[in-house]
């Protein structure tokens, strides 16, 4: 990928305060990176406060033993606040040259005190970085990404400029080919924005404990940051990539040797990513660590939208594959063993071996 311009980065936090979106602007100076710009007026409100920062016992430092334990689900209320971030013009993987991209990030994050105190729990926590579908922003995948968030993971999720919920008609699906620099540029961001004293996700995050998930073309853009060659993001411990495929016009070559630990989620009965893409995936990882989750009759969005038992599923198996190889729980694995093998709802197959739908 192209390198940004030197400059500035110029952050927006949004939060909900008396019926109108507030924006609290914070300047960060980052030698070697571009200048991001403020929040424009219509951007969606998020009805919870801020996280702490720095300056509080609860913004920084490592965790220490009377920090509850991250992994198990509930364990943390769940916090959220909006970041915007405008990437600077840049040259796209294709040798497009892309004007600034303004990128709306939804941070769900491990809270801590009483309800609407806003708190953030003490970190650094576990980050997943989350890419929605096509025409989709973060909303319909609440309830999966507050499970993680609940576990004591920051979940990161990156609305796109040209597909995401609010573009309408405009909604261009070839823009997919630049979607996997939107994810590495707001996960730099992120880290940048821990790693500063004093700010509002000082200390947030673990910059060792990085991974990523995505849903249908979401799935497609984190498949390309894990494992093809125009836009590996090594920072990665853990990619899930559900329901998703190999975008055919993105360059590059896909899985030509050191992958992270990936695990695809594929309902049998979609008709909208087909199985078989998910498993040419499976097949072409040659990675020791590669999973495939079999959901048996589901079709594309049932496994991540809303609550229901499929969801709940993909949310355990997901849960116990980040505590697995983000966190380097090794019980983990008998937990996704166990709650990947449902009779009659779902399969878990690992090491090459194929699905059975």
């Amino acid at each position: 990928m192209a390198q940004a311009a030197r400059g500035s980065r110029l952050i927006a936090f949004g939060k909900a305060t008396a019926g109108c979106a507030a924006v609290i602007a914070l300047a960060v100076a980052c030698a070697g990176h571009p200048q991001a710009v403020a929040a424009k007026p219509g951007t969606r409100e998020v009805h919870s406060q801020p996280a702490a920062s720095a300056g509080s016992p609860s913004g920084r430092g490592v965790r220490g033993t009377a920090v509850a334990a991250v992994g198990t689900a509930g364990t943390y209320q769940v916090g959220e606040q909006q970041l915007t971030v405008a990437e600077p013009a840049h040259t796209g993987p294709t040798g497009q040259y892309l004007t600034r991209r303004t990128l709306m990030v939804d941070i769900r994050y491990p809270r801590a005190g009483p309800p609407g105190s806003g708190r953030s729990a003490r970190g650094p926590f576990p980050l997943i970085m989350f890419a929605p579908g096509f025409m989709q922003c973060d909303g319909p995948y609440s309830d999966l990404l507050e499970t993680w968030a609940s576990a004591g993971y920051v979940v990161a999720a990156v609305n796109f400029p040209r597909t995401d919920c609010r573009v309408g008609t405009a909604a261009y699906e070839p823009d997919l080919v630049n979607q996997p620099w939107d994810m590495s540029y707001a996960l730099n961001t992120l880290l940048e924005l821990s790693a500063q004293p004093g700010g509002r996700l000082s200390g947030l995050l673990n910059s060792r404990e990085v991974a990523a998930a995505g849903q249908s073309d979401g799935g497609d853009t984190v498949a390309a940051l894990a494992a093809n060659t125009c836009c590996t993001d090594h920072k990665l411990a853990a990619v899930a990539v559900l329901s998703g495929q190999e975008w055919p016009s993105m360059p590059g070559r896909y899985f030509p040797g050191g992958a992270p630990p990936m695990l695809f989620v594929q309902g049998s009965a979609d008709t909208v990513n087909l199985p078989w893409t998910s498993v040419q995936m499976y097949r072409a990882d040659q990675a020791p660590a590669r999973y495939y989750l079999d959901l048996f009759g589901v079709t594309h969005t049932i496994p991540y939208w809303g609550t229901n038992q499929v969801e709940q599923i993909v949310a355990r198996v997901t849960l116990a594959f980040f505590n697995r190889y983000v966190l380097a729980e090794a019980g983990a694995l008998g937990v996704m063993t166990r709650d990947g093998n449902v009779r009659g709802a779902a399969a878990l197959v690992s090491g090459g071996h194929l699905p059975s739908s």
